[in-house]
């Protein structure tokens, strides 16, 4: 590998234009683009590891760092599945209303 590190981490100017582009605007604009910014640097800096550890480490372990740092979020069917399944465990009232929240929105994206 011939890369110096560390790399620099730099946004470029069209994804900066992109990411104000896509922006809805309003008073947060500036933390939002920050927040975006924030994100992709991380996302950079992991892909950089990952690409410095591909010579000597087995790819599964690499695909596992990935998995771990940046996790993909539990669908709305697992977790109406998982509200179900701990709608019997003696819950309060607003454990059992945040269950029927989450499982009435996940039968509400079901095709009619």
């Amino acid at each position: 590998m011939t890369q110096q590190f560390p790399l620099p981490i730099t946004p470029s100017d069209e994804l900066i234009d992109k990411w104000i582009d896509t922006d809805e605007g309003g008073p947060s604009v500036i933390s939002r683009i920050a927040t975006r910014a924030a994100q992709w640097g991380a996302d950079q800096e992991l892909e950089a590891c990952c690409d410095w550890m591909a010579d000597e480490t087995p790819t599964n372990y690499i695909n596992a760092l990935r998995s771990a740092r940046r996790p993909k979020p539990t669908s709305l069917k697992d977790q109406a599945l998982k509200a179900l399944a701990e709608a019997d465990l003696g819950s309060t009232e607003a454990e059992w209303s945040q269950r029927f929240d989450t499982i009435r929105r996940a039968l509400e994206q079901l095709p009619q």
